[in-house]
């Protein structure tokens, strides 16, 4: 049965909203098919506002995947500001899809993309408006499959109430692989009805069903066991790995926005994964292995992604960009090709001891030579082994001495607070380091224009980490740190006016933390946040933290546990963990020694990066069937012609 668009309702309310054409859709690379065309529909949604989800590459990439499909229609919806929200109410408008404007409860699944927790509560004003009842278990057959995947889906229990399923790792594959088990089911006439297509791919084993698990706690709080209440249904669910990168060269097709948003440039992955092993990075942790894009797919994918919407800024992503075996080949075959032309390149992501100026010359030809950003992620080098980052305090002035002596005005320099054992002198550290950057730059530049900013985020212990055991440091105490931060910072006339101090304080990390290691018992907290109002709660001026402090305190008033119980206690070895049953690949012992290793008296014992060492056992490889795979392959990204 055809379903109609809702835009001849919408059109005349959008001249009342802000920004109105956020929600018109019909961007360039859009795509729109028949309904009655297709088998199986999916509507995907990055829970965020148009200008911050419509960049987000995995949904552009599962979006370009399945419409490529002949038998699948997939349309996005992005989360409506509270204008918006209330317009909506008022004329009893659902939740709608960019592409035609169809209600996002007429689709077979509804697919989210979490990267970070605190989207949480605009999937409950999504599903509301879209009239999709918020509990699973009060779903029928005429409600979506509500899927959860992205980072954050590696513990999908504090939102397990409010979804269907939960899948982990690269998308990819495992989209398609859905879609023929809904299709199949719906050619058989729907048996068994919505358990019996959440069954199907529960026994699959990589696709996660929460309300096919019991949890059982224990009395003081603690979780005793996880385990199936269905026949059949496998003890642990499997992320998946795309090992060959090369064979899914997306998005081919990029979508270009018709209203300002956060990155509007053609994004190239590179690689995927990361080996470095800094403790605190989840990402690292559950992309592992490492799988790299050979230099003539990423010269093809550049040359068609421009061609396809005209952007003019190409960004090479991955964790490290830099750590790609072939990079100074890509950038060198890059530069050549476009010198002269009106596209740039950029490198985000650029670890301290892979940087070079060969390097940063050639992403800079095109005269666009913007301020470089590093990551030494703690102040001191004994901070910087506990999270085994294995820069020192000379290696980030070298670099930073050849980039002003090569003409770069302006350094970012991005740190942490609240990591495991640190103290204040660890912190105080980074005053000291951005002096020394400064001074460092004036002597070698022999100018006083040097600029460097210090960018300060709080740290959040993260599932499948070695930090996941670690107790969070309190807001109070994180901010504590930060002002004394910030006084040592100006405290000296002749450089407080060249160091820029930006921070978070310690508030949305906590509420961060409590989402990102909580439990099933923590949506009770969500909802009663969103029922309060709770909306965007990644952006400062909506983020309410006594908002979320009442709300759990009320929520789980009847519990043995709290805030700090889910946030500023440590673990021990034996507790049962609310992800345990969720499968990463990474060895649980392994995870342990490493934590271990960061704590060790004598100062901590740093893991070196097993591409290009022995394997440390890490669990990936073996368990998921995967192995690194890295260049160089001795191709060369020419012949491209010159533009």
């Amino acid at each position: 049965m055809t379903v109609e668009s809702l835009f001849p309702r919408l059109e005349a309310l959008l001249p009342g909203v802000q920004k109105p054409i956020q929600y018109v859709g019909g961007e360039l690379n859009s795509v729109s098919k028949e309904w009655d065309a297709v088998s199986v529909r999916w509507a995907l949604m990055y829970p965020d506002a148009y200008e911050v989800a419509l960049p987000n590459q995995g949904v552009q990439i599962l979006y370009e995947v399945l419409n490529e499909r002949d038998h699948i229609l997939a349309e996005r919806t992005y989360s409506v500001w509270p204008d918006m929200e209330k317009v909506m109410r008022d004329h009893e408008i659902p939740q709608f899809t960019l592409d035609s404007h169809r209600p996002v409860r007429a689709f077979d699944v509804f697919g989210l993309s979490f990267s970070t927790e605190l989207g949480y509560t605009n999937m409950l004003t999504a599903l509301d408006l879209a009239g999709i009842p918020l509990h699973a278990v009060d779903r029928t057959d005429e409600d979506p499959i509500v899927l959860a995947g992205g980072h954050a889906a590696f513990n999908p229990e504090p939102i397990a109430d409010f979804i269907d399923a939960a899948v982990l790792g690269d998308g990819e594959e495992i989209v398609l692989a859905i879609s023929e088990v809904i299709r199949e089911w719906k050619d058989e006439g729907r048996p068994g009805g919505r358990d019996e297509v959440l069954m199907r791919l529960a026994k699959s084993g990589g696709v996660y069903i929460p309300k096919f698990f019991t949890v059982d706690y224990l009395p003081d709080g603690r979780i005793q066991r996880v385990v199936p209440n269905r026949h059949g249904v496998p003890f642990r669910t499997a992320k998946h790995t795309v090992m060959d990168l090369d064979a899914w060269p997306y998005p081919k097709k990029p979508l270009v926005p018709l209203a300002e948003t956060v990155h509007e440039r053609y994004s190239v992955e590179i690689f995927r994964g990361c080996t470095r092993g800094c403790r605190f990075c989840q990402a690292g942790m559950i992309t592992r292995p490492v799988r790299e894009r050979s230099i003539t797919t990423i010269g093809d994918m550049v040359e068609n992604g421009l061609k396809q919407s005209g952007f003019e800024e190409v960004g090479l992503l991955s964790l490290s960009s830099a750590d790609h075996s072939e990079i100074a080949e890509v950038a060198k075959g890059l530069g050549d090709r476009y010198e002269g032309s009106n596209v740039s390149l950029s490198l985000p992501s650029t670890r301290v001891d892979a940087f070079n100026i060969t390097l940063a010359n050639e992403f800079s030809r095109n005269g666009r030579r913007s301020g470089l950003t590093f990551a030494p992620e703690g102040g001191s080098d004994r901070m910087r082994k506990v999270i085994n980052k294995m820069v020192t305090e000379e290696d980030l002035i070298r670099t930073v001495a050849a980039a002003y002596s090569h003409g770069w005005r302006q350094v970012k320099l991005y740190f942490m607070v609240g990591l495991p054992t640190e103290t204040d002198e660890d912190v105080l550290a980074i005053a000291a380091l951005a002096k020394r950057v400064i001074e460092t730059g004036r002597e070698v530049s022999g100018r006083r224009d040097i600029r460097c900013t210090v960018s300060i985020g709080g740290f959040v212990p993260k599932p499948h980490t070695p930090f996941q055991w670690a107790a969070q440091l309190g807001a109070e105490e994180t901010d504590a740190r930060l002002a004394k931060l910030g006084a040592a910072i100006r405290s000296e006339k002749g450089y407080a006016k060249a160091i820029g101090f930006r921070y978070h304080d310690g508030k949305p990390g906590i509420i961060e933390g409590l989402l990102s290691r909580g439990d099933r018992r923590v949506g009770r907290v969500i909802e009663a946040v969103w029922r309060d109002g709770g909306r965007f709660d990644g952006w400062s001026e909506h983020f309410s933290y006594d908002r979320w402090i009442e709300c759990t305190a009320k929520a789980l008033a009847d519990e043995p546990v709290d805030l700090a119980w889910y946030t500023t206690r440590e673990r021990e070895y034996a507790e049962v963990l609310p992800w345990d049953h969720l499968d990463s690949g990474l060895d649980r012992d392994w995870l342990w020694e490493d934590w271990q290793d960061s704590l060790e008296e004598d100062g901590a014992i740093e893991v070196e990066d097993c591409r290009w060492t022995p394997c440390f056992d890490c669990g990936v490889c073996p368990q998921m069937g995967t192995e690194i795979q890295i260049g160089p392959t001795g191709k060369k990204l020419l012949p491209l012609s010159v533009v």
